[in-house]
């Protein structure tokens, strides 16, 4: 009998991050899901536990380096591997650059780039592992990033930043380890119908506006891919005069 495949998907109580988990339950993988409170989490992996697949829950707060270490070691202890590493959880503050408080920058770079490095780290010998079988798909590392870390966004240069070192770091993950079966793809889309956009509806209508299972879609697409082909990046963005906009 073939073992399942278990994923670590961050970010998941809610959003893309739950969209996510919910397809790869539908998918048959194994899970564990994180996200800083605990309760929304909770009901979340009751609801994934319907498609029959084990769901496990572990809180932690991205910000703080101890608890994503303790994260990746409850993941391995839980599932004891790792086949796909979703990396959803994230930080997203607009501003004006001039006046952007840097102590906002920093613990958003510790949310959206730094804890994505950490998670990577500890649990790529396990990613390796998986990886290892040659007829195997590999081991993938999927990371929301945003349309703003290719293209700028007026208002949000410090949120750009940050996900532009997302896209740079699935980059120079795949570089260092695509031979051993290990590949990292960012997802950047623009404008996402979920909370975290709900700051902009006074001018994009919601309705107008990504769907996060189209996000879900694409992660379990790029599961589905031999560890022969490696995704860098995906720009997804919404139809419109302007091709390139969040």
């Amino acid at each position: 009998m073939t073992a399942r495949r278990t994923a670590l998907v961050t970010g998941a109580s809610r959003g893309i991050g739950r969209a996510i988990a919910e397809r790869l339950a539908a998918e048959g993988f194994d899970l564990t899901l994180s996200a800083r409170t605990d309760g929304p989490l909770k009901d979340a992996a009751d609801a994934l536990r319907a498609h029959g697949q084990r769901v496990e829950t572990a809180p932690a707060d991205m910000a703080d380096p101890a608890e994503v270490e303790a994260l990746a070691d409850a993941h391995l202890e839980l599932h004891g591997g790792l086949d796909v590493l979703v990396l959803a959880a994230g930080m997203g503050a607009g501003g004006e650059l001039s006046t952007y408080p840097l102590n906002k920058f920093d613990t958003m770079m510790s949310v959206n780039v730094r804890s994505a490095l950490l998670l990577t780290q500890r649990l790529l010998p396990a990613l390796r592992t998986a990886g290892s079988a040659p007829s195997g798909p590999g081991a993938k590392i999927i990371a929301i990033a945003s349309i703003t870390g290719v293209v700028s966004e007026p208002g949000l240069a410090a949120y750009g930043a940050s996900k532009a070192a997302l896209i740079s770091l699935c980059e120079s993950i795949t570089v260092a380890e695509g031979g051993r079966g290990v590949s990292a793809t960012a997802l950047s889309p623009g404008y996402v119908d979920t909370d975290m956009a709900a700051w902009v509806h006074d001018r994009v209508d919601p309705s107008s506006m990504i769907r996060a299972s189209d996000i879900a879609e694409l992660t379990v697409a790029l599961c589905r891919l031999s560890r022969h082909a490696a995704v860098p990046n995906i720009v997804v963005t919404r139809p419109g005069e302007t091709l390139w906009r969040a």
